[in-house]
């Protein structure tokens, strides 16, 4: 166990993470020069396209340092901060952490974020400065900000280039010195925390772990404590480039496990895996729980592929534990589920990986939170309103309560005006200002959940450049002018893009809303009313223009009237289109609703 060595590398988005897990892997052998590509790691089609990770990635690599043979377990980490939740399960596996900052970009706020997360759990920090090689590289100045943030000493830095492969050897001989090798016994009841699992069409659910104390065997009898079942361990090894099976993994390691599991309900990531004869009394302490920033409606295209979806779903949650989703159902759209996502990206990736992993096109609906409706006649009775269709008609309604947050944002000193605009414009009041450090600065603010669940995040990070953290806790149910806004096509209401919103910012949202729309929905054979209303008033109203055919091009010359009849004619036709028509909305109306600002 002594020669055993779990880290992880974290970073801001961009500094080079996947970069030096690549050079980590050559240096150690780790893979052949035929299986050498660019961001070897990420193995999703999506992670190559975008150029970022989504998911965190292990790999287990051998090096030889000063005579011995040392087991380096690395996992790479995602750097957007949508994906936070994958770093900090990452964190609880391991005793280090490489904290890669890029020398053309200095800190951000995902590297102070992450560096958090890692010390909360006591992990030794190695911090490696990338990309010196850079003409716009400032060394020392970011070495400086380097030793400010960590308290540690200049010679502790190490100077290093993924790209060109210098100060690999510096950063392996840093990860066996520096990094304690893991503490448990092999000897005490099998305890094992579960960090992440795949859901395998043929093998069933593969999970990895990490052994904190015994050993796990092949043809064991083991228990999840969460969900209480026993299995058998039909599969056990380490994950090289592909899986390697052995006989036995024992403390301090990390490995998978193929129990035959075909239920993705049965592992939970954060569980504890122990022996069913001799099972351990206390389970490892494993992560907190997921909060999500963004809610959306998700259905399928065909109301037929409801089951199909939600296998689909919990099989994604299994690889992605941060998705969070319930069954709810809608008048336009049928049965479907209410999810909870971290941020805008994570919806667009959850989307499109149903699409590519489960071919399992969806439909998705403006994001919103639950919101309690009382009305005149019966004042106590709470009538729950998950979907904006669901609030009773105005001239019923005696209130609506919406739910408060505590937000806490911690960012620079430089961008408290620009943070403090946006929570104005978003309705929340400042409760508090202190200055953790001169240059660190913490606001609180009491705001609207609803608020937050749009474009919050998104334009938080936008006006303070990424150095911005922020966190919320719920503080009740407050009384709001609300009022449903509708949006119709053809003039036909259309659920899935109606919103609950504040009167005040109602009219200013239903004519973006309309304007938007118009761009995105394709034109058609007649004339469509694109019309945001309030109850029975109109409050905004677009018009799509029909594809106009020449019926007059065979008319040379000639008598006007002939040209009148003709139009005469083409204008009943359309007339009568219209009344018969019906409008296609194209998925990315549906989700263009949440880009107002762009």
């Amino acid at each position: 166990m002594k020669n055993i060595r779990n880290f992880c590398i974290i970073a801001h988005i961009d500094h080079g993470k996947s970069t030096l897990a690549d050079r980590l892997l050559d240096a150690t052998g780790s893979v052949t020069s035929r299986e050498k590509q660019e961001q070897l790691l990420d193995n999703m089609d999506l992670e190559r396209e975008r150029g970022i990770t989504i998911k965190s990635h292990a790999i287990q690599m051998e090096y030889s340092y000063k005579g011995e043979n040392y087991i380096l377990n690395l996992i790479d980490t995602p750097g957007h901060v949508d994906f936070s939740y994958e770093v900090s399960r990452s964190i609880a596996a391991c005793e280090g952490a490489l904290l890669v900052v890029d020398a053309a970009q200095s800190i951000q706020a995902q590297t102070i974020s992450n560096l958090y997360l890692a010390l909360e759990n006591d992990l030794e920090i190695i911090p490696v400065l990338n990309k010196v090689d850079l003409p716009s590289a400032n060394p020392e100045e970011v070495t400086d900000d380097i030793v400010e943030l960590l308290g540690c000493n200049y010679e502790d830095v190490i100077p290093a280039s993924a790209k060109t492969g210098l100060g690999i050897n510096e950063i392996l001989a840093a990860i066996i010195e520096r990094i304690p090798a893991p503490k448990g016994s092999e000897d005490a009841p099998l305890q094992a925390l579960v960090f992440d699992s795949i859901y395998n069409p043929f093998r069933g659910v593969e999970t990895i772990f990490r052994v904190v104390n015994g050993t796990i065997k092949k043809g064991q009898k083991i228990k999840f404590l969460a969900t209480g079942k026993d299995y058998f361990v039909d599969e056990v090894g380490t994950l090289k480039l592909t899986q390697a099976p052995k006989k036995e993994i024992k403390a301090g390691d990390v490995g998978y496990l193929i129990t035959g599991i075909k239920e993705a309900k049965e592992v939970k990531v954060g569980d504890t895996i122990t022996d069913a004869a001799n099972p351990t009394t206390n389970a490892v302490a494993g992560f907190e729980d997921v909060k999500p920033m963004v809610f959306a409606g998700i259905y399928p295209v065909d109301t037929e592929d409801y089951e199909d979806l939600r296998s689909s779903m919990e099989k994604l949650q299994l690889n992605d534990a941060s998705l969070v989703f319930v069954p709810e159902s809608s008048a336009a759209l049928g049965f479907g589920f209410r999810c909870g996502f971290l941020g805008m990206l994570h919806l667009e990736i959850i989307q499109e990986r149903l699409e590519r992993e489960f071919d399992m096109p969806v439909i998705t609906t403006v994001p919103n939170v639950s919101y309690h409706a009382f009305k005149t006649k019966n004042k106590d009775q709470v009538i729950i309103v998950n979907n904006p269709t669901d609030l009773p008609d105005p001239s019923s309604l005696d209130r609506v309560e919406e739910p408060y947050i505590k937000a806490t944002i911690i960012t620079k000193s430089d961008y408290v005006g620009n943070i403090m605009s946006l929570c104005i414009e978003k309705r929340g009041l400042i409760t508090s200002q202190t200055y953790l450090t001169p240059e660190r600065v913490e606001l609180s603010f009491d705001m609207p959940l609803a608020e937050i669940v749009f474009d919050f995040y998104d334009r938080l990070k936008t006006v303070s450049k990424g150095y911005a953290s922020f966190d919320y806790s719920p503080i009740g149910m407050r009384a709001s002018k609300l009022v449903r806004v509708d949006i119709l096509l053809n003039a036909q209401p259309v659920d899935a893009l109606s919103s609950l919103i504040h009167a005040d910012n109602a009219h200013n949202i239903g004519k973006k809303m309309c304007e938007k729309l118009k761009e995105l929905i394709p034109r058609q054979q007649f004339d469509i009313p694109i019309q945001a209303a309030i109850g029975a008033k109109i409050i905004s109203r677009e018009t799509i223009k029909a594809l106009r055919k020449d019926v007059t091009a065979k008319c040379y010359g000639g008598d006007i009237s002939r040209k009148r009849k003709l139009l005469e004619k083409q204008k009943k036709g359309k007339k009568r289109m219209r009344q018969v028509g019906n409008v296609e909305i194209p998925q990315q109306a549906f989700m263009a609703v949440l880009k107002l600002n762009d």
